[in-house]
């Protein structure tokens, strides 16, 4: 299994390397996601800082959080077509069913080649939201743990998704409705795991940060166990 996925983890990557979708697609659209943000909230409005006392901040410096977390969630979007997309195309899935690779490899693969995008990706995000929101950072341990596990729960409901939807011709409509539904729990524990790392105290972020780690071991688990009757049904 772990040969397989590294076989097509390396696959993927070298296929991004040549084609340069994240570079010249994906981050582009999720950095014009941040501006069009912030262009749509005043920078000059300023509210409380609810439950840490009477601290004023900038609406933008206080929502940077929910708006970094969902530039990450659209630009995954186009970053799980696109890894689908290649495996549609030329009959390159009925190739695969027939390599003789283990489903759960195919599975892992993917979701760790999607990872390691979407993880290059966050830090462009992260270092945007920072400089364009003006927005702090208290505590850099957890928030680099929660893009860890909030991502890796991404990657592999998206990829699990995706194989579900792969065989219809709608596809490309169809697996944001599939995907944002399941990943609203970790858009919100992401965002307030990601207040707590910004603004503090780092304690209310944790039990977020275990929330995320439960859904990325239980999407793990699932796609392990289910990606190979997926793959038999597309």
């Amino acid at each position: 299994m772990w040969s397989d996925a590294r076989l097509i983890a390396a696959k993927d990557l070298r296929i991004e390397m040549v084609s340069r979708v994240l570079t010249t697609q994906v981050l582009p659209f999720g950095l014009l996601v941040l501006i069009v943000f912030g262009f749509a909230i005043s920078p000059d409005r300023q509210v409380v800082g609810g439950g840490r006392g009477d601290q004023t901040r900038a609406v933008l410096e206080q929502i940077a959080p929910g708006l970094f977390w969902l530039a990450v969630l659209f630009s995954t979007l186009l970053a799980i077509g696109h890894s689908f997309a290649v495996e549609a195309a030329d009959g390159n899935l009925d190739a695969l069913r027939m390599a003789g690779l283990d489903p759960a490899g195919i599975f892992i693969g993917k979701a760790a080649a999607v990872l390691a995008q979407l993880l290059v990706l966050e830090l462009v995000l992260g270092v945007g939201a920072l400089v364009f929101y003006g927005a702090p950072l208290a505590n850099p341990v957890l928030l680099l743990l929660t893009m860890i596990v909030a991502t890796i729960g991404i990657a592999t409901a998206g990829i699990l998704h995706a194989a579900l939807a792969a065989g219809l011709r709608v596809r490309d409509t169809l697996v944001p409705l599939l995907l944002l539904p399941v990943l609203a729990p970790v858009l919100l524990g992401a965002t307030l795991a990601t207040e707590a790392a910004l603004f503090g105290p780092a304690s209310d972020g944790w039990p977020w940060f275990y929330g995320l780690a439960a859904f990325a071991v239980l999407y793990v688990g699932a796609g392990i166990l289910a990606f190979g009757s997926l793959l038999e049904e597309t």
